[in-house]
């Protein structure tokens, strides 16, 4: 009787287990635009707007989102912010990212561009967090180009 507790408790935490370190993919997130925000002193707001796309079976609900976005290999902007969502199960969502880029950091990047570099495109990397305090942290990495005509006016 006492073995048949101990096998069947094991088991109830085995499959516990399974649920709990279920594997997941990362979820796709884009930068699909950048709108201007209100400003102050030495520092300018943004609104990265992201495409989140959830390549998995389960929906992503997210209460807080993190981000940091690097230019030309210099960190740019970051940001966070406590909005809620949802992103579906194999669905993808749009979210608005406020971030706060440095005056000193365009300066320097608008400086390197004039040094010679394309002034076509810039590549960047980003990488960040959805955060919920029931599913816990899902982190996110991402690289891509982006136009630098439309950098300020909503992108692609």
């Amino acid at each position: 009787m006492r073995w048949s507790l101990i096998l069947l408790t094991a088991g109830a935490l085995g499959l516990a287990g399974c649920a709990v370190f279920r594997h997941t993919d990362p979820p796709q997130v884009t930068l699909v635009g950048i709108e201007p925000s209100a400003s102050e002193g030495f520092e300018m707001r943004v609104q990265l707007k992201l495409r989140i796309q959830n390549p998995n079976d389960a929906p992503i609900v997210y209460d807080g989102v993190y981000v940091q976005l690097d230019v030309q290999n210099k960190s740019l902007a970051s940001g966070v912010s406590h909005q809620s969502g949802t992103v579906p199960a194999f669905g993808e969502a749009l979210v608005n990212v406020p971030v706060e880029v440095s005056y000193m950091g365009i300066a320097g990047e608008a400086m390197g561009l004039l040094g010679g570099k394309s002034f076509d495109k810039v590549s960047y990397d980003m990488r960040g967090k959805l955060s919920s305090a029931t599913s816990g942290t899902v982190s996110f990495k991402s690289q891509g180009e982006l136009d630098v005509g439309d950098l300020m006016t909503g992108g692609k």
